[in-house]
C-alpha cells in the first residue's frame, strides 16, 4: 500500500487536520510549517494521537473509557495484520501511512496503553514512571511521526528503532510532553487526577529541567528530513526555562506565552530551518 493509496484521499486527509487543527493546536501550527508533501503523511499519526488522548475523557464510566482506548488498540492491531481495517475517518488513512512508510505500529499502541492513566485516579508511583508515560505519549509518538514523514524507517538510520537518530527523535518527544504535561496540570488536577509525584516549587522545577536535559542532550544531532517533525516541540524550551525560573507558574496556569509569542516563535524557527 502506497501513500497515493485511496485512503489518503483529500477528503480523508482534511478531516485527520481537522480533528488535530480543534484537538493540538502547537502540532497543527508545526505540519503547517512542514512541506505539503509532508503533511498528508503526518495528519493520520497526529490525528490518532488526539482520538486516543481524548478517548478516556468522554465519560466517567472507567468501563466504559477502557472500551474506547481498545477501540483504538484493536484498530492497531488489524493495521499491523496488513488486511482490511476498520471504516474510519482516521483508522483508513492511518493504515495506509503506517504500511506505506513502515511505521512502528508497537509506538502507536504505547501511547493507547499510557492513555490509560487518564481513566483512573491513581498517582504515579515514582518520578520513574511518570517519566515512562511522558516518553510514550511524547517521545513514542515523535519517534512514530519521524517514521510517518519518511524521515526515518524501521531499520537503521533512514531506518530502525535502533537508530542514533530516532532515539534522539524520542529525547525531543520527552521534552516536548514533559512542557506539555507543565501547562495542563491545572486541568488535570481540576479533573481530580494527581499529575505530579512532587508537586513543591523544587519538585516542579527538577520536573523541567529533565525535559530540558533531554533537549539539550540532542541539540546538534542532524535531523535530516525529520527536522519539520520535531519541530512540534518548538515551545518546550521556553516553557520548561519558565518552569524552572517560575516553578509556581504551573500550578497557577501561568505557563506558556501568549497566542502571537507561540505562532511567532514557530514561525522564526521555521525560516531559520531549525527545530
Amino acid at each position: 500500500m502506497s501513500v497515493d493509496d485511496p485512503s489518503l484521499s483529500a477528503q480523508n486527509v482534511t478531516a485527520c487536520a481537522q480533528i488535530v487543527e480543534r484537538g493540538d493546536a502547537d502540532r497543527f501550527l508545526a505540519v503547517m510549517a512542514a512541506p505539503v508533501e509532508m503533511r498528508a503523511r503526518l495528519w493520520p499519526i497526529y490525528a490518532f494521537n488526539v482520538e486516543v488522548a481524548r478517548a478516556p475523557w468522554v465519560t466517567e464510566e472507567a468501563g466504559i473509557a477502557e472500551i474506547r482506548v481498545q477501540w483504538w488498540r484493536d484498530a492497531l492491531e488489524e493495521i499491523a495484520a496488513g488486511g482490511a481495517v476498520r471504516r474510519h475517518e482516521v483508522v483508513a488513512p492511518l493504515a495506509a501511512v503506517v504500511r506505506a512508510a513502515g511505521v512502528d505500529v508497537g509506538l502507536l499502541d504505547a501511547v493507547c496503553d499510557a492513555r490509560r492513566w487518564d481513566i483512573y485516579r491513581e498517582p504515579f508511583e515514582d518520578a520513574e514512571d511518570l517519566a515512562g508515560h511522558l516518553r510514550s505519549i511524547g517521545g513514542g509518538l515523535m519517534q512514530a511521526a519521524c517514521q510517518a514523514a519518511g524521515g526515518l524507517g524501521r531499520d537503521g538510520d533512514g531506518g530502525g528503532g535502533s537508530s542514533p537518530t530516532l532515539r534522539a527523535a524520542a529525547d525531543v518527544g520527552y521534552g516536548g510532553s514533559v512542557a506539555a504535561w507543565l501547562m495542563a496540570v491545572p486541568a488535570l488536577e481540576a479533573r481530580g487526577r494527581v499529575p505530579l509525584v512532587d508537586g513543591t516549587r523544587d519538585g516542579v522545577a527538577a520536573l523541567a529541567r529533565d525535559g530540558l536535559a533531554a533537549l539539550d542532550g540532542v541539540r546538534d544531532v542532524d535531523f535530516g528530513g525529520c527536522v519539520p517533525v520535531v519541530r512540534a516541540a518548538w515551545r518546550a524550551r521556553g516553557v520548561l526555562r519558565q518552569a524552572v525560573r517560575d516553578p509556581g507558574a504551573v500550578a497557577d496556569g501561568r505557563l506558556g506565552g501568549s497566542e502571537f509569542g507561540r505562532r511567532a516563535g514557530l514561525a522564526w524557527t521555521a525560516l531559520r530551518g531549525r527545530w
